[in-house]
C-alpha cells in the first residue's frame, strides 16, 4: 500500500477515541482495523481514549483491545490514567475488561499511587478494594 493508505488507520482510530467518537472507532472496528494497532506516535486507541468515556472503554475492549499494553515512553497503561484522572467508572470498565491494577510504570508507580497523589480517594479506595 502508498505512503498514508492503511497506516492511517490506526492513528485515525487513536483520534477518535481521544475525542470519544464512539461512532468512528465503532466503524473502524467493524471494518476490521486491530484496535491494539498503534497510531504514529506508538499509542494505541485505548491508550489515549478519553479517559472519562466508559462507554469508549468498553467499545474498545469489546473490539478486542488490551487494555495492559504500555505506553512505549512512559510505562503508564490506561488504568494508571484512569486512576490519576479519578475516572473510577472507566477503572471499573478496565477491570471488567481484564486490566491489570498492579502492572508498574517506568517510575514504578501503580495505578493506586497515582490516585493518591492526585487525591482521588474514592479512586484509591476502590484499587484497594480490588487488589486485595
Amino acid at each position: 500500500m502508498g505512503a498514508g493508505g492503511d497506516q492511517d488507520l490506526p492513528h485515525q482510530m487513536a483520534n477518535a477515541a481521544a475525542r470519544g467518537d464512539l461512532r468512528t472507532v465503532r466503524t473502524l472496528l467493524e471494518s476490521g482495523l486491530d484496535p491494539n494497532a498503534a497510531n504514529l506516535f506508538g499509542r494505541t486507541a485505548i491508550q489515549v481514549m478519553m479517559m472519562g468515556s466508559p462507554q469508549m472503554a468498553e467499545l474498545l475492549l469489546q473490539g478486542g483491545a488490551d487494555p495492559n499494553l504500555p505506553d512505549p515512553a512512559t510505562g503508564l497503561l490506561p488504568a494508571h490514567d484512569a486512576a490519576r484522572e479519578g475516572f473510577l467508572d472507566t477503572l471499573r470498565v478496565l477491570r471488567r475488561g481484564g486490566a491489570r491494577f498492579d502492572l508498574r510504570d517506568k517510575r514504578g508507580r501503580r495505578p493506586l499511587d497515582l490516585a493518591e497523589e492526585a487525591g482521588h480517594h474514592h479512586v484509591a479506595r476502590y484499587l484497594r478494594e480490588v487488589s486485595g
